[in-house]
């Protein structure tokens, strides 16, 4: 019986995004050519500089078409030994151009609308040929800002998202030039004008919205307030966790990492910590929603009062320790436990006592013990738990 054959893209998440990213962007760029090419021809023909303008304006979108196209690609290649966190803020990076490139055509259409406000007799009455294209443009480039953005949320793109609003501009500037074409042929030229201050007005905070929300993402600006608050009152509701502190966030891409430290039950066992830690994670990865990176660290005690003191390692104290033992007391020492506490070493000695041994005689070597190690103060509490046969 033969394996079913797997799509590499089903195994490569980061493939597929971009494959549906190709399609949408391939699909926009092609309506871009053929409606640039169009609006300037008819332009020419029917005496409208309003419709030249917008057709050079759609051919212009073809370069962030190619943009998209090349950050969606290299965007979506895998983590690497150079890049172990992916390279979605390729994306992020377009994304900021993209915004920049918003805003630029917003004040050109702007600087054109005042100079035809400034000079009404430089307009020429345009041909009705004029008004089918600009229509056909609107038409056209909003069916291309839906399909974008529904494809940009379901894969989490701000750079689909952002040539998503791109072509949503062309459809408002196909808009003022349809604006601008009745009302030439009206006879209220002024109407283009004023149209077309509003609609840049609203690509320019379109542009800078996008740009300075990834801006933000690439010096790593933390969540907001609310969705840390969240966050917090979450992760304190898991069974374990005494308390947190360091939660810090950043975005990258359609991605939020997020790192933090956990206080528990300082004597409870490594696996039973590293078990909270899973489960931190899993409240935090339902609660943002997105795909997510956590590091989750487990603190016995408040580790922001400073650096800590520099304690010995269990391979300094183990062996001072049995041979300090071994000339107070017959029973042996099966394991040490070590707990690194309030600045000190607490020490548990598991004994394997024999049945000859006297516990009061158990009791004295473990006084003495403590004894010898009174003056030292890198040591804490000694304690003793002891197994009888």
């Amino acid at each position: 019986m033969h394996a079913p054959l797997m799509n590499p893209q089903q195994n490569n998440p980061g493939q597929a995004k971009y494959a549906e990213a190709r399609r949408v962007t391939i699909i926009g760029a092609v309506i871009d050519l053929i409606l640039g090419v169009a609006k300037i021809a008819i332009g020419i023909v029917g005496h409208s500089q309003g419709l030249v303008a917008d057709g050079i304006h759609s051919l212009s979108d073809l370069i962030t078409d190619f943009l998209v196209l090349w950050a969606a690609k290299y965007g979506s290649i895998e983590a690497d030994a150079d890049h172990q966190y992916g390279h979605e803020r390729i994306q992020t990076v377009a994304t900021v151009f993209l915004g920049a490139a918003l805003i630029v055509v917003a004040l050109g259409i702007a600087i054109d609308a005042i100079d035809r406000l400034i000079n009404p007799e430089s307009l020429q009455t345009p041909a009705r040929l004029t008004l089918l294209v600009a229509a056909i443009s609107i038409v056209a480039k909003e069916w291309v800002y839906h399909y974008t953005m529904r494809v940009a949320r379901r894969t989490r793109s701000a750079l689909l998202k952002a040539n998503a609003w791109h072509s949503r501009s062309d459809a408002l500037s196909s808009g003022v030039v349809l604006v601008g074409i009745l009302g030439a042929i009206a006879g209220l030229t002024y109407l283009d004008s004023v149209a077309a201050v509003i609609v840049a007005a609203m690509i320019i905070r379109v542009g800078w919205h996008l740009g300075w929300d990834s801006v933000q993402e690439l010096i790593d600006t933390g969540l907001d307030k609310t969705r840390l608050e969240k966050m917090r009152r979450s992760m304190l509701a898991v069974e374990g966790v005494r308390d947190l502190h360091r939660l810090r966030t950043r975005r990258m891409g359609h991605q939020v990492i997020a790192d933090v430290h956990v206080m528990v039950e300082p004597l409870i066992s490594v696996s039973e910590g590293h078990r909270i830690s899973e489960e931190v994670e899993r409240v935090l990865e339902g609660e943002l929603q997105d795909d997510t990176d956590i590091t989750v660290h487990i603190d016995p005690e408040e580790d922001e009062l400073g650096p800590p003191a520099l304690l010995p390692l269990r391979g300094d104290i183990v062996p001072q320790l049995t041979s300090q033992w071994s000339e107070l007391a017959e029973a042996s020492i099966d394991h040490v436990v070590l707990h690194y506490l309030d600045r000190k070493v607490d020490v548990e000695l598991h004994l394997n006592a024999q049945s000859g041994n006297d516990a009061r005689a158990l009791h004295r070597a473990i006084e003495q013990l403590r004894e010898r190690y009174a003056d030292d103060s890198r040591i804490g509490r000694i304690n003793a738990v002891v197994s009888l046969p």
